[in-house]
């Protein structure tokens, strides 16, 4: 058991906590008023997926043995960054728990146990700990992904910056999520005669689901954004608000991958 972990575990829920407590302070976009708790969550779920996604980013282009040795290769500040995640994902349930019913947010929640199991192996054993960081990287796809609901919770469809976020989002699904979970999966298919039979297969159930989500994700952001985002020719009798459709189609994805926050 590692009580650095432990104590950043802490700290970081007391942290996420408080930024959930401190947004409600804090004025609403007009546009999102109706759907002010879902605005501060997703506010704060931005700020954890771009400290923990650049945190790992950063601290596997300067320690690259957490990709030699995923198991025990890795410096205290990696350890760190884990229980900052773990910290958040706890806090993130607590919100989730105090503002929506279990029928509501079941799937989030499910989504949240499965990834405070795996990170919390490494917290508490002191192993894998480089395993961990890389599947922070999914992270950075995460921010871009908060960013787009924030867009359109805000109304900003269509626009530049939604356009923008948009193809961020489908780029950063490439290079950050489909990647790592790929090597990710080639590792743990390698290593299996290494690795705990219980923690492979945790870690081989979460990454296909997550591997299979995730393309879904791609697919439905590229039809709703980019394909029926194209402008169409106004049926007769019926007169087109421009933007509406593609806002619609964004709602309901955001909706549909709600797990995906990766929240990750």
């Amino acid at each position: 058991m590692e009580p650095l972990g432990l104590l950043a575990t802490g700290a970081s829920f007391a942290a996420f906590r408080g930024l959930h407590w401190g947004l409600q302070l804090l004025p609403t976009p007009k546009p999102a008023a109706r759907d002010r708790w879902k605005w501060r969550n997703i506010c704060v779920s931005l700020v954890h997926s771009l400290l923990t996604g650049t945190g790992a980013l950063l601290g596997l282009s300067l320690y690259p043995r957490m990709v030699a040795d995923p198991i025990r290769g890795h410096p205290p500040g990696a350890l760190v960054l884990v229980a900052v995640s773990v910290g958040y994902f706890l806090a993130d349930g607590a919100d989730i728990l105090r503002n929506q019913t279990l029928r509501q947010a079941w799937d989030l929640l499910c989504h949240h146990l499965v990834v405070v199991s795996c990170l919390s192996t490494a917290i508490l054993s002191g192993h894998y700990v480089g395993f961990s960081v890389v599947s922070l990287l999914l992270e950075l796809n995460s921010a871009c992904l908060h960013l787009r609901k924030l867009l359109l919770l805000s109304r900003q469809v269509p626009s530049l910056a939604f356009s923008m976020a948009s193809w961020a989002t489908l780029a950063t699904l490439v290079f950050f999520r489909l990647v790592p979970l790929g090597w990710m999966s080639l590792w743990l298919a390698r290593q299996h005669r290494e690795v705990p039979p219980a923690l492979v297969v945790l870690g081989g159930v979460g990454l296909s689901t997550v591997g299979i989500m995730s393309i879904v994700l791609g697919v439905r952001i590229l039809v709703s954004d980019v394909l029926k985002s194209r402008p169409h020719l106004p049926v007769s009798g019926h007169k087109k608000i421009p933007g509406m459709g593609a806002c619609c189609d964004g709602e309901r994805v955001a909706r549909e991958v709600s797990a995906f926050s990766m929240r990750d």
